[in-house]
Formats: structure tokens, sequence, C-alpha cells
């Protein structure tokens, strides 16, 4: 399968303002190095961003993609596409005064591409995720882009096949058959839990339901309007920022909207509450993996037969 272009009212939004807590130990003793994991050359000899960007890509142009990231990010975010910015190139950065969690990561760019195409389609990506055969995963976006475009009332989930009873996912109970794509059926979901306890993990591991990839498509204003009902003193917060969007006055009103803010997770705090908004899209048989912790970066790069210049070092069954 190869990547489709995408509407043209489609933008990526890109996840990059996470600082890599659980993966600093691992980035510390093997790399000798202390950054946020999004920025490191981990698997290669591109940072997990610039992979995420340039599978993107394949469906959806940079100038509509967006890389939300926090100020204090500044220096890393230059050393990645500083020759790009000079040129005029690159995607739009869209850089948080303060960390509110993700959240706000995922709404505060949903309002900000309202303000400037209202009709737009948005596809959400975390920037930390190992994907084969990227363009079949692009391919299957573009389809579920053109499905929300006919079912706007959706925010639809990627959710990926389980291997585990993990912990450290949510994961996605799907429901009735809401429509057809090429790689199997679009679903309602009956119900969502975000990292949930061992027990749970297992039967919903004996129950066939889905890992959440953390991938997110649906139009802007179901995603502003899932915020609304989840979360409303934050989505209003972002909301007043409107009236000073391109003007000199908006960087003052994000900053006074980010002080004032309640941090918060966007799957436990908006996904979880909104089921009924929902629905699920199983990736097609590709490898997918979450590479926030040391175990999974190393699960990885076995599995795949990977080695990245800083295994070298490392036996081959490590």
């Amino acid at each position: 399968m190869t990547p489709t272009t995408t509407e043209p009212s489609c933008w990526a939004v890109v996840l990059a303002g996470g600082e890599g807590v659980r993966l600093r130990s691992l980035l510390r003793h093997r790399l000798g190095i202390d950054r946020p994991n999004q920025y490191v050359r981990l698997l290669g000899p591109r940072t997990l961003l610039r992979q995420t960007l340039d599978r993107t890509a394949l469906a959806i142009p940079l100038g509509r993609t967006v890389v939300v990231t926090v100020r204090r990010h500044a220096g890393y975010m230059n050393e990645e596409f500083g020759e790009e910015f000079a040129r005029g190139s690159g995607p739009i950065i869209l850089a948080q005064p303060l960390d509110r969690g993700t959240a706000a990561g995922a709404l505060y760019p949903a309002h900000w591409i309202s303000w400037r195409s209202p009709q737009a389609t948005v596809a959400v990506f975390p920037s930390d995720h190992l994907l084969l055969d990227e363009g079949a995963f692009m391919a299957h976006v573009a389809e579920v882009v053109a499905w929300v475009e006919r079912n706007p009332e959706r925010l639809v989930l990627l959710g990926a096949q389980p291997t585990c009873p993990e912990v450290e996912y949510g994961w996605i109970e799907p429901d009735e058959p809401l429509g057809e794509l090429s790689t199997g059926p679009i679903r309602s979901v009956r119900q969502f839990w975000e990292k949930p306890a061992i027990a749970r993990a297992r039967a919903c591991l004996v129950a066939g339901h889905l890992w959440n990839t953390s991938v997110v498509v649906g139009k802007v204003a179901t995603f502003l309007r899932a915020g609304r009902h989840a979360l409303p003193d934050l989505s209003d917060r972002l909301a007043r920022i409107a009236r000073f969007a391109d003007t000199p006055e908006e960087p003052d009103a994000v900053r006074q909207a980010f002080e004032l803010m309640p941090k918060a997770n966007f799957s436990r705090s908006v996904l979880e509450r909104c089921p009924a908004m929902l629905a699920v899209s199983r990736l097609p048989r590709i490898v997918w993996s979450d590479l926030g912790s040391p175990h999974r970066v190393m699960e990885a790069i076995t599995r795949m037969h990977l080695r990245p210049e800083w295994a070298e070092a490392l036996p081959p069954s490590a």
C-alpha cells in the first residue's frame, strides 16, 4: 500500500513538548546525553522527531504541519530546524509557554488551527514512536481522514493489536461497526481505559481489545467539542486567545492562558470521558511501538535487528 495525499483541509499536529522522563536513564547511561527523547537520534541518523515529520509528510505537507513544543525546548528546535527556518521552510512551530500536559498539547493547536481553518480535519501524532512500513501507515491515516470527512461527529483513534497486558498504554474496547476501510471496519468505542491496572489490562487482552497508539484523527470542531465537554476551564482559557490571534498581543494572551490553566492528560481527561464521541480503526499489519521507556527501546532494536551507533557496543542478545 502506498501513501495517499490527504484532503486539502487536513492538518498534522506533532506532539513534541514532553520531557521523556522514563527514557532519561537509558539516554544518560548509553548515549551520555540528557535531553527529551524526541530530539535524540535513537534509532539511526535522524531524531525521533525528524522521523515522525518525514513519516507524516508522506501524506500531509509540512506547510500544514504544526509541531507543538514548549519554550524551554527552543534550543533543541533550533538545532533541528535552524537551517530550514533560515530558508523560510519547515513545519509550523507552536511553542507553549509552560507544560500543561498532553490535553493542552493537543487542544491548543486544535484551537490555533480552528482560528485559521475552521473546517479543518486534524491528525495528531506523538513524536516518539517506531513504525515499520510507514507508507502503509500513512495510507491508513489518509483513509481515516477521508472517513472523518464523511462522519464529522467522531474522533477516530488508531488502535494496535496488543501482544501483552501492557499497563503503560491506553486500551480501547471496540463496539459496533460504523464503516469500512480497505484494512477493516471502523467501530464505535464502548469504553476507553488509560494505563489500567494489570488485572484490567489482562482482561482487555483476553477480550480482544486494542492498544491506543495516541494517533487521533477528527474534525477540528470535534476536538474542540470534546475539550469543552471534558475540560471546560482549560478549553475556555484557550478559546479566549482567539480575539488576539495574529496580533502583537497574541503571545501575552497565550502566556496568561497557560499560567492559569490546569494540567491534564488528553487520554485520561478527555478520551476516557467522551467514549460516545470516539471511533477506533485497527492498524494494518505493521510494526508499531511507543518508545517511551527503556525496555521498549531495547525490545525494538532487538526485535527489528536494528543496530544504531550507540548500541554497537551491546552484545547481540542485549
